[in-house]
Order: structure tokens, then sequence, then C-alpha cells
């Protein structure tokens, strides 16, 4: 036996999150998201409903920043992507329990961010971060293009005009942008740090790999959801009311879809 050996040897240790897989997605999965999404809110509509709500006061207050501060409506149009993810916590929760085959509870899920607050509140500085930078570029693009900042009555008919044409252009392809960082960045990584109490970058980088691996279907699921939100607002923002809750349950699915365990087989965390 050898005398220099280490009575006590490390531990093996056990997998990471970069040992998980990614799901070979097909176009036809964001509509199963929908599907199910959809079912999830039919189970626990008290609680979709109450998460709609808060959508819906989103959507008016968006509608109060166009008519006093036109410049930062693309910018803050972003705060359905950053505070939605957030926000549908509790909808993740919910469907979280339904798949156990639980009672899901409207007061477990204005809980749920309690168990990782400190992952939650660094992942939410970092798009907080990208947000900044999206208002920042958002107010250059129109201090550039403008003499004077257009009012609220005569923004859509100025906007519109053949003469800003370029100004449009260059407005979609920021906001397409930082849009993008932010759904790339976040699609399966926060109902991730809910399931598995993994950390923001390590979250961050399997929903990075999941976009990179199905950059079609991801795409595709990302245009489905701005299709459906955008639908949903023309009403005075009713459709929010359903809308929102059904895509937040969708995205609890939509991760239990494309994360898999190292075995190749969607589980939840263990512990």
């Amino acid at each position: 036996m050898n005398a220099s050996a280490d009575p006590h040897p490390p531990e093996p240790r056990g997998p990471s999150v970069f040992d998980l897989r990614i799901t070979e997605l097909r176009p036809g999965d964001p509509l199963r998201w929908l599907r199910a999404g959809w079912a999830d809110f039919l189970r626990c509509p008290r609680i979709g409903l109450f998460y709609g709500a808060c959508f819906f006061a989103m959507g008016h207050a968006l509608l109060w920043v166009f008519r006093t501060a036109p410049a930062y409506v693309l910018a803050l149009s972003a705060g359905f992507l950053l505070m939605g993810p957030f926000l549908c916590l509790g909808l993740y929760d919910a469907s979280r329990a339904l798949q156990r085959g639980e009672t899901p509870s409207l007061a477990r899920s204005l809980r749920a961010w309690v168990p990782t607050k400190g992952t939650m509140a660094i992942f939410a500085g970092v798009l907080l971060i990208l947000e900044m930078l999206w208002g920042r570029a958002s107010l250059v693009v129109f201090a550039v293009t403008f003499n004077t900042m257009p009012d609220a009555q005569n923004l859509l008919s100025q906007l519109l005009s053949g003469q800003n044409l370029e100004f449009l252009i260059t407005w979609t392809l920021v906001g397409a942008v930082f849009a993008g960082l932010i759904f790339v960045t976040s699609v399966v990584s926060i109902p991730m740090i809910l399931d598995r109490g993994s950390d923001a970058i390590s979250s961050g980088l399997t929903s990075i790999r999941a976009c990179l691996q199905n950059p079609g279907v991801m795409l595709w699921w990302g245009a489905l959801i701005t299709v459906v939100i955008g639908l949903a607002m023309a009403p005075w923002f009713l459709g929010l009311l359903v809308a929102g809750p059904v895509i937040g349950h969708a995205t609890w699915h939509a991760y239990r879809g494309t994360v898999q365990d190292a075995a190749g087989t969607v589980g939840e965390a263990a512990g």
C-alpha cells in the first residue's frame, strides 16, 4: 500500500448543468407548448387571471408612457421581456405543481421566488443592464433623426411617413437586437433556476445553448410569443388577461421540453 496515498480522497463530483442535454426540437413543439399552457390555464384559472391582471396593468403603464414620453416606448416595451419572465415565476410554479400531481396555490406561487432570490436578483440585474442599454440606444436613434421630440398625437403619422423610412428600419433593428439578446438569455433560464436551483451564469449559458442548437425553432417560438402578445394588446390590452398567463405556462413546458438530464430524460431537479 502506498504510504503517500491520500487517506481521504475527494468525493466524485456530481453532474453539473453543463452535463444537461438539449433536446433536438421540432417545428411543431412551440404549438404543443401553447396547447399545454392553455390546458394549465384552464386547470387553475384563478391563478392565471391574477397574473393576467398584472400583465393588463403593465400594458396600460406602457400606454401611459406612449402618451407622455414616446421616445421610451420601444425600450420600455422590453419590460414585457424583462418583467414578464419574473412575473411568470408564479405561473411556472403552478405548472410545476400540476405536473407533479399537486394542487397549485396562489399564495405559494407568490413565494416561488424566495428559495432562489439571490440568483434571481443577479439574473434580473443582467437583464436590467440590457434594458438600460436598449433605452439609451433608442434615445440616440430618436435624437439623430428628429430635431425635436415628436408629441404623442403626431408620433404615428411622423414615424410612418416615407421620409422617416430610414429611421423606422434603424429603430426596428436596434429593438430586434436587444429583444433577441434578452430572449436568448432568458428563454429557459428563469424556469430552470426555479426548477433546479442552478446559478445565473449556468442557467443563462444553458438558455444560449438551447437557442444555438435549435435556432429555427427558437426563432419560431419567439415570433409566436410576439404575435400572440401583440394581438392580445389590440383590444385595450384585455387579451393579456388570458394570453399572458397562457404564455407563462407554455414557457414552463418549453423549458421542460428543451432541457434534459444528463441521461437524456427530462426530469425534476434532484432535491
